[in-house]
C-alpha cells in the first residue's frame, strides 16, 4: 500500500547541467523509487574555468572560485521555478547551500515558501564555527571542549569574502538542516539550538546508511575492486581515501612505501579532489615508486577515478576507513 504522505511530495532538484549530472552518477544507497520521483532542472550558468586541482597550492579556496562566481547567476532561474511551482503545490520548502543563500533570497517574497539550510558537516563544526564567530556567546558545559584554537587563519581571505556575502541572506531562512543524527551528537545539536533559537532545526542524517551493491550499473574497475575484496578474509583490508584532498606526488609515494613495508591488504582510492566540472578532461597521474603496483598485486588494489565508497565501505573484508591514515614502516598500522 503506498505511503499517502510519501507520494504527495515531490521533490525537485535544481542546478547547473554539470552539477546535476554528477548527482545522479553518485546516487546510492537510494531507493529507486524515489530517485525516480526527483525531478532534475538543469539552470543555465555563464562558462567558467575549472583548473585542476593543485596540491602544491598555498591557497586551496580558489580553485573553485570560479564556479561560485557562475553560480551567482542562478538567481533568476531558481526564482522563476519557485513561482512556477508555488501555483500548484500548497506548499515548497527550499532547501540550499549556506554559500547560495542569496540565490533563493526572493523566496521570501513568496507566501508559501520558505528556505532550509543543509549542513553538510558535523554538528561539532557547525556549532563551534557559529559559537566563536560572535566571541562565544555563552557558557558551555565542562566536558565539551572549550579550549579549542580559534579560526582565525583557518580560512582564505578569498574564502571568507564569499561567507561574508552570503550571512545577510542566512538569516531570511526559516531553519537548518543537519547532516547527522541526535544518537551520535545529541550534544551539539542541543546547542547549535541554543544560538539559532528562533530558527526550526532538524537532524536527518542516519546513523546507518543502507549499503546496496547492484553490480550491473558500477563502474568496470570498482567492480574488479568488489570482486578482489569477495576473495579476502574478513576484515583484513584496510581502506584509504583522501576525499577531497589533493596529495603531492611526494605524499603519495612515501605512503605506497610505507604501504608495501607493512604488508598490510588494501584498497587504496587515489584521486585529485573534483574540480568545478567533475566530467572535465582527466587531471595528473601520479607515478608511483618503480614496479610498487607490479609488486603489489595480490595484495593491493589501486582504483584511480571515484567510487561509491559505501559497497566498498559496507564489504565484509574492510576492515576500517580512515581520510588520515599513516602507514608506518615497521610492519604495523597506526590510526590516527
Amino acid at each position: 500500500m503506498a505511503d499517502p504522505v510519501r507520494s504527495s511530495i515531490f521533490i525537485h532538484y535544481a542546478g547547473p547541467a554539470i552539477h546535476n549530472r554528477g548527482a545522479k552518477v553518485r546516487m546510492n544507497g537510494i531507493d529507486l523509487l524515489d530517485i525516480n520521483r526527483i525531478q532534475f532542472h538543469d539552470c543555465p550558468i555563464p562558462h567558467f574555468l575549472s583548473p585542476p586541482p593543485n596540491p602544491r597550492a598555498s591557497i586551496k579556496f580558489p580553485t573553485h572560485l570560479q564556479i561560485f562566481e557562475a553560480c551567482m547567476h542562478l538567481r533568476q532561474p531558481i526564482t522563476a521555478l519557485i513561482h512556477t511551482l508555488s501555483l500548484t503545490a500548497n506548499r515548497i520548502i527550499i532547501i540550499h547551500d549556506a554559500l547560495l543563500a542569496s540565490v533563493v533570497q526572493d523566496a521570501t517574497y513568496i507566501p508559501n515558501s520558505e528556505t532550509y539550510v543543509l549542513h553538510c558537516t558535523s554538528a561539532f563544526t557547525s556549532f563551534f564555527n557559529l559559537w566563536g564567530a560572535p566571541g562565544k556567546p555563552f557558557q558551555i558545559e565542562d566536558e565539551v571542549p572549550n579550549d579549542l584554537p580559534s579560526l582565525e587563519g583557518c580560512f582564505a581571505f578569498e574564502a571568507m569574502n564569499v561567507f561574508a556575502s552570503q550571512a545577510e541572506f542566512m538569516k531570511l531562512r526559516a531553519g537548518d538542516f543537519l547532516n547527522t543524527s541526535r544518537s551520535m551528537e545529541r550534544t551539539y545539536i542541543d546547542l547549535l539550538q541554543q544560538i539559532n533559537e528562533i530558527k526550526k532545526l532538524w537532524a536527518i542524517g542516519r546513523p546507518l546508511h543502507p549499503v546496496t551493491i547492484c553490480r550491473n550499473k558500477i563502474p568496470i574497475r570498482q567492480e574488479q575492486c568488489l570482486n578482489w575484496l569477495d576473495k579476502q578474509a574478513p576484515k583484513s583490508v584496510v581502506y584509504i581515501s583522501f576525499g577531497t584532498t589533493s596529495t603531492t606526488d611526494e605524499q603519495i609515494n612515501e605512503l605506497a612505501i610505507g604501504l608495501e613495508e607493512s604488508k598490510t591488504k588494501f584498497t587504496w582510492v587515489l584521486r585529485d579532489a573534483d574540480k568545478g566540472d567533475i566530467f572535465a578532461e582527466k587531471g595528473r597521474r601520479v607515478e608511483f615508486p618503480h614496479g610498487f603496483e607490479a609488486r603489489m598485486e595480490g595484495v593491493g588494489i589501486v582504483i584511480r577515478a571515484w567510487v561509491t565508497q559505501l559497497e566498498i565501505l559496507g564489504h565484509p573484508s574492510t576492515e576500517l576507513f580512515k581520510v588520515g591514515l599513516m602507514v608506518s614502516t615497521k610492519g604495523h598500522t597506526e590510526r590516527k
